[in-house]
């Protein structure tokens, strides 16, 4: 299954509530075919990051849409390199 990161731009973002966020992505997740594997956040950047096998970028977005509405900003496809 491709591999994508997405990126949030979220001004005012904390760790907490991305937290928060991701357990609901995680309630979600199979009903597209998605699996989340991480995530990262930058709150003084305003930014979140998430790692995410998914059959396409539009069902890794649908699980964050149904979940809690918070959408990526930019999703790109990424490999995994040792």
């Amino acid at each position: 299954m491709p591999l994508f990161m997405d990126v949030h731009n979220i001004d005012g973002v904390t760790a907490d509530a991305v937290a928060g966020a991701h357990e609901k992505d995680l309630a979600t997740q199979d009903e597209f075919g998605v699996s989340y594997k991480r995530y990262w956040v930058d709150e003084k950047a305003g930014k979140v990051f998430c790692l995410v096998d998914a059959p396409n970028a539009e069902a890794a977005n649908s699980v964050h849409r149904h979940a809690h509405g918070l959408v990526a900003d930019e999703i790109f496809e990424v490999s995994e390199h040792e």
